[in-house]
């Protein structure tokens, strides 16, 4: 027998994301394939071919080069943390690590086949455009994590990101001496919540 009223259990609502994804890919994949074949008509199915297979190739490059740029600032950032041997002394980080994110979504739209993405894919090349885009991620993500309310997902995120003073962190094992099974409470009761 409960002692507390729990309110019946509700439908989840569905979001609108989960409503207007699947028609806008559909309705960018129809023009897609409407753009291509007008092109097809105006210069050639030869030319359009060629374009396509450049989108790839470009796309291919683009990727590769930010892959190993990520690569090298994780290599540094490594290198630098405090205690490893010859380890200068904590800067703000590489001066090229920002944007990678969005340099290599630029390599896969031009790999993808279209020239709607492709020409979202060489926008994504350009520097100003990628710090435009990486300053208006940055801001709308601090707005959705303080606005988040208390135990959802992005709460967990913001509770991960709480530095103790000293930055020690002791991993163990709870071994029970009193000869209870794990998973059976004693006192039936309401647990108080861990805080740290």
């Amino acid at each position: 027998m409960t002692t507390g009223s729990t309110p019946p259990p509700t439908a989840p609502r569905r979001s609108r994301a989960r409503t207007f994804i699947p028609l806008a890919i559909a309705a960018w994949a129809v023009l897609e394939i409407w753009l291509l074949t007008v092109v097809a008509d105006a210069a050639g199915g030869f030319t359009v071919l060629l374009l396509l297979v450049a989108g790839i190739v470009l796309g291919a490059a683009v990727m590769k080069r930010a892959g190993r740029r990520a690569f090298r600032n994780l290599t540094e950032t490594l290198q630098r943390m405090p205690g490893q041997p010859g380890a200068a002394a904590p800067q703000t980080g590489p001066q090229g690590s920002r944007g990678n994110g969005f340099l290599m979504l630029g390599g896969l739209l031009l790999m993808i086949p279209g020239l709607i993405s492709d020409v979202a894919g060489l926008l994504l090349l350009v520097p100003p455009v990628r710090s435009a885009l990486g300053r208006y991620a940055e801001r709308s993500l601090e707005r959705r994590m303080r606005a988040a309310t208390p135990g959802s997902l992005s709460d967990a995120f913001q509770q991960a990101r709480i530095h103790r003073p000293d930055g020690k962190v002791v991993q163990g094992e709870v071994i029970r001496q009193d000869g209870a099974q794990p998973g059976s409470r004693p006192d039936e009761g309401p647990r108080p919540p861990l805080t740290p």
